[in-house]
């Protein structure tokens, strides 16, 4: 019997065959795009200098400043040793950023968020400041890192190069991801806060025009024959870790 029905027609009443359409290579007049975007906002406030004796006592004095105002331990951040000299809290720099974390890996949370914002900011340098600091308002987060809103801050010293005495200031910060709302009211109350416990000390010599000493390129500065520390800048006369004078032979 032949299978009449399974071949193909043909004539008027044959159907054509789809083809399949071809993949069309304009490009659109609009791209249609996913956005991303991260903004970090970072802000600081210091206050003048306040100059002080010299002396171990004024250093034993520094956490003191922060009494009445801190909301977290208190904690003393030295001087960086001169192995430590590239540290820097910038992650695009691999290599400084390691520095930066082998240097603080040690301190709280509280205290690495306040050195990542104010050394960002270059509100503290330390290749000699001795940094003070505490959590000051404001929460932390489930990990312990303060929030965008909260202020960390304290007081910063280094040594004066010309006389020898202590230059102290005060130092808030704040930031992250967030909007600042009335952050920057709250930092400037707790500034004035800060300095007034500078100047109520009993090593206090009045305000004083900062000069911060600049690090020199090069290898780096002495080994202090009182405490060891190795300075971080060729030209500095006094140890930024315990003050006293760097002999030079």
């Amino acid at each position: 019997m032949p299978l009449d029905f399974l071949k193909r027609r043909s004539g008027p009443e044959a159907q054509p065959i789809a083809q399949p359409l071809a993949g069309s290579s304009a490009m659109p007049e609009e791209v249609t795009a996913q956005e991303h975007q991260l903004k970090l906002y970072y802000a600081g406030k210091s206050s003048e200098g306040v100059r002080m004796k010299a002396g171990p006592r004024t250093l034993a004095e520094l956490p003191g400043m922060l009494s009445g105002l801190a909301r977290s331990e208190i904690e003393t951040v030295e001087p960086l040793a001169m192995e430590f000299s590239q540290a820097t809290p910038v992650i695009t720099r691999p290599s400084e950023a390691m520095q930066w974390l082998n240097a603080h890996h040690e301190q709280s949370p509280v205290t690495r968020h306040a050195l990542m914002v104010l050394e960002s900011i270059d509100a503290i340098d330390l290749a000699f400041d001795t940094f003070v600091c505490a959590m000051l308002d404001g929460e932390v987060d489930t990990s312990g890192y303060p929030e965008y809103n909260a202020i960390v801050g304290g007081v910063a010293s280094h040594w004066d190069e010309t006389t020898g005495d202590m230059i102290v200031r005060a130092v808030v910060g704040w930031g992250g991801k967030g909007v600042r709302g009335d952050t920057d009211r709250t930092g400037a109350k707790l500034l004035g806060g800060l300095l007034s416990n500078v100047l109520a000390s009993q090593y206090a010599l009045g305000l004083t025009p900062i000069e911060r000493p600049v690090p020199a390129a090069g290898r780096g500065g002495l080994v202090c024959a009182h405490c060891g520390f190795a300075s971080a800048h060729e030209r500095a006369f006094y140890c930024p870790k315990c003050g006293m004078r760097l002999l030079r032979g």
